[in-house]
């Protein structure tokens, strides 16, 4: 029977993807809160289904790794307490860690600042085969500047640059840009995680009351609190205007943790499952060489060359030239034994 998940990962995140085009108002068009299909015991089938989404992550990553052809920049945007480092934390935590690089971005540095603003980004993009994850990314640079316009003032962009038009400007250099990417080869996966204010509230205070978590919270995060409806604003302008075709975002229910980390899980997975990367087919003559090296391994054995052949099951690609693969004696034991 053929396997099913690929199909049931497209429907769960179908309906939080942002089509091309769609003018969003997150209040009305995105709930924060998980739809309840799971009934009483979601937050286990959450967990459940995460755990299957992994284990395909891990498969395909490994594959991604091998082909090394494409390379996958995943995005993560969302107000503070949204849960971006758990998000991070559960999701990529069956994959191997050489194949994933987790980059942060907090203030520019004075030498960033004197680059353009995607310079700093560009230089932590995956290289093909991996996968590259941005905690907060390049879209910082159409909400917190926006939001805060005195971060505007400290890019030393020439006076024209300022002038009106400037959002309008950087979301269509964005999108030409990830356009750019995704011709070299690089799926880009989008995902903005929708926490309602009220469920900020709960997770601010859990913070303060639970010592552990005090270093979690500042001062800050509470006057950036105050400007919730300015960033409600400019997260739905920044989602209207730069989900493309070739890289769309999702906006997941972030109020239920659980819920929120399988949509992301899926949504990533889905992308991989869209490059179906393969395992490299070697050529004839390679497979030749490896028969060769496999008999003289043998031979060196405790056994020599009359042990017997460990039955390693087929390879990982099911290719139908690893069939040798067991037990008694292959073709390139007979020949070495001539």
């Amino acid at each position: 029977m053929a396997d099913l998940r690929p199909k049931r990962i497209a429907e769960l995140i179908a309906p939080y993807r942002v089509e091309p085009g769609r003018k969003v108002r997150l209040a009305r068009d995105f709930p924060t809160d998980a739809p309840g299909a799971f009934g009483k015991t979601g937050a286990r089938q959450a967990r459940d289904l995460l755990e299957r989404d992994v284990s395909l992550l891990a498969e395909y990553q490994e594959r991604l790794a091998a082909q090394d052809t494409y390379g996958v920049l995943v995005l993560i945007q969302a107000i503070d307490a949204a849960g971006k480092d758990g998000t991070i934390r559960h999701v990529m935590s069956g994959v191997n860690p050489q194949g994933v690089e987790v980059s942060s971005f907090k203030t520019p540095s004075a030498e960033e600042q004197d680059h353009d603003y995607l310079w700093r980004y560009a230089r932590r993009l995956p290289s093909r085969g991996s996968i590259g994850i941005f905690n907060r990314s390049y879209y910082e640079e159409v909400l917190v500047v926006r939001v805060h316009p005195e971060l505007l003032a400290a890019e030393k962009l020439p006076p024209a640059s300022k002038r009106g038009g400037i959002w309008r400007r950087r979301y269509r250099e964005i999108n030409d840009w990830e356009h750019y990417l995704a011709d070299q080869g690089f799926k880009i996966v989008k995902l903005f995680l929708n926490v309602s204010r009220e469920e900020q509230r709960r997770r601010f205070l859990d913070r303060i009351d639970e010592p552990q978590k005090n270093w979690k919270f500042c001062a800050a995060d509470a006057a950036e609190r105050a400007r919730w409806d300015d960033y409600q604003r400019a997260f739905a302008d920044m989602l209207t205007n730069t989900s493309t075709d070739w890289a769309p975002w999702y906006v997941v229910p972030a109020d239920d943790k659980p819920f929120a980390r399988l949509v992301a899980a899926g949504a990533i997975a889905h992308a991989l499952v869209e490059i179906n990367p393969r395992y490299p087919k070697v050529s004839a003559e390679a497979r030749a060489a490896l028969e060769r090296a496999r008999a003289d391994l043998i031979a060196e054995g405790p056994g020599g060359e009359d042990a017997p052949v460990a039955d390693d099951g087929p390879a990982p690609d099911g290719d139908p030239a690893d069939e040798p693969r067991k037990r008694g004696k292959t073709k390139g034991h007979k020949k070495a034994k001539r």
